[in-house]
């Protein structure tokens, strides 16, 4: 086997101040599971204002995946034994008040969060596969998995109108700001 086909293992060729590989994985759980978390409680934040509107069958699809996708993260964290964030108390209000709020500004608004909350995730995901040898391909492939159900969750909200949402550049960048630092404060904390 050449150097070039060789399997490509995780935190290999990590430069000084990176995580090693133990760290690396269980920060990568960490966060998956606190996001997936905090997805769940964005929907059914939506979902409590917005439960009774033509995009309740959206949402509920959308709710339905991240269960989905948290009920796999809470299994790897449980086999790894990777503790969860100590933010999850906050994740648990944030998350649903984000999603309240934005869905009291309208269901476009609402669906502004979605693509704003899912972009950032997918690319997250990306950085996350990338970081993964073939001997994390289970995972690797989880997430790769997962960062698909993202993508066609921003995608439905793009169709559902989320762009006609009242300053939406300024909306959705917020949002985006506000889900990379709690990605970075769920790796560490």
């Amino acid at each position: 086997m050449t150097e070039s086909s060789s399997p490509r293992v995780t935190a290999e060729g990590r430069l000084p101040g990176d995580p090693d590989r133990e760290t690396l994985l269980a920060e990568i759980v960490r966060v998956d599971q606190a996001g997936e978390y905090g997805a769940k409680r964005i929907y059914e934040g939506q979902l409590a204002v917005l439960g009774k509107t033509d995009v309740a069958p959206a949402l509920r699809a959308m709710l339905a995946q991240e269960v989905e996708h948290l009920g796999a993260f809470n299994r790897i964290m449980a086999d790894r034994a990777v503790r969860p964030t100590a933010l999850e108390p906050i994740w648990h209000v944030a998350g649903f008040a984000l999603g309240a709020a934005t869905a009291l500004l309208g269901k476009d608004a609402a669906m502004a969060c979605t693509v704003a909350v899912e972009n950032v995730i997918a690319d997250h995901y990306a950085e996350q596969a990338a970081q993964l040898g073939d001997d994390e391909k289970d995972l690797r492939d989880t997430i790769t998995r997962f960062r698909g159900d993202e993508l066609h969750h921003r995608d439905v909200s793009l169709e559902a109108g989320a762009e006609n949402a009242p300053a939406y550049p300024v909306l959705t960048g917020a949002i985006s700001a506000g889900t990379r630092l709690a990605i970075w404060l769920s790796k560490k904390i």
